[in-house]
């Protein structure tokens, strides 16, 4: 299966390196990037570089197409992929807002076009440890998840016409997906504060009330401000609690005033897993491994963050 990619920066490059090195099946074909950089990219992976990727979608030499981009671009894409008829991975966020989440959704299922979202998270080791311990430990009561990461110096980030929105969208929509995944609950309104610390424009800081299906209740806590890094996820149950973090790779038991370590995870590529799944699913042998409707579900989440800071009113998904 010949793959092209839009925006093989730092993000996309590690798609196209999987695919080259990694993915049986999966043919790197074909980039897009604009700067000049790409052409010497498409070089070392024996793909051809398209300044247009319009152009690029619409190659007889394509026949599925990754986008690693700033999520304002993420709608035309999906047209032109509907258009030409090519399955879509689409990183995560899905859109700048659900409004614009639901039109893609609704080009791509017009077209009868497959749409899979780049949640990666739900690859990681702990948190799939976490979604199989969980319900060994009799009913849930609560959430807590953090994820803190040091500062970006990627400059669109904080730009609200590419990005849409700051770390709640860049960051907890990632966090809103794993709790969903673990759960298998939904988030059904939220409570949240926002800060600008140390960006110009938007938010690097968001506290988030959460109200989740079934009368569990919880707090997401992400933002980019120390030179540090955690993901840290709490289950309060009825037995026990349950917790981990998937960045340092441990998921623990506290049952009484005992702690016990259920396992340490070394680091695993994400995305490899990913595409894995994502191969198997375009050659009808496995399901979508993360829907479109998923990703539109966590955009609102944090676009529901969002409106809720204005005042920290309860706003309802």
């Amino acid at each position: 299966m010949r793959i092209g990619i839009i925006g093989t920066g730092r993000h996309g490059s590690r798609y196209a390196n999987h695919i080259v090195h990694d993915c049986e099946g999966l043919e790197l074909t074909a980039i897009s990037r604009r700067s000049a950089e790409g052409r010497s990219q498409a070089e070392s992976w024996g793909a051809q570089w398209f300044p247009d990727w319009r152009e690029m979608v619409a190659s007889a030499g394509v026949d599925a197409v990754v986008c690693a981009v700033p999520p304002a671009l993420n709608l035309e894409v999906a047209q032109s992929c509907s258009r030409y008829g090519k399955p879509l991975l689409l990183e995560k966020p899905l859109a700048t807002t659900s409004a614009e989440g639901r039109r893609l959704l609704k080009v791509m299922r017009e077209g009868g076009v497959a749409l899979t979202v780049g949640q990666t998270l739900r690859y990681n080791p702990v948190i799939r440890q976490l979604r199989e311990e969980l319900p060994n430990q009799g009913r849930l009561y609560s959430v807590y998840a953090n994820q803190r990461l040091e500062p970006s110096d990627n400059k669109w980030l904080d730009n609200p016409a590419e990005a849409g929105g700051g770390i709640t969208f860049h960051i907890a929509v990632h966090v809103f997906d794993a709790l969903h995944f673990i759960t298998g609950l939904k988030v059904i309104r939220v409570s949240a504060m926002c800060r600008t610390c140390r960006t110009k424009h938007l938010e690097d800081l968001a506290l988030i009330h959460v109200e989740m299906e079934q009368g569990v209740v919880g707090i997401v806590d992400v933002s980019k401000l120390s030179s540090s890094r955690s993901g840290r996820y709490e289950f309060i149950c009825e037995k026990a609690q349950l917790h981990g973090d998937q960045v340092h790779g441990y998921v623990n038991c506290i049952s009484a005033s005992v702690e016990k370590r259920i396992g340490n995870f070394k680091p695993l590529p994400t995305i490899l897993s990913l595409l894995h799944d994502w191969h198997l699913f375009l050659e009808k042998k496995a399901s979508n491994p993360v829907t479109g409707e998923d990703g539109l579900y966590a955009i609102r989440a944090s676009e529901a963050s969002l409106e809720s800071s204005e005042d920290s009113r309860w706003v309802t998904l």
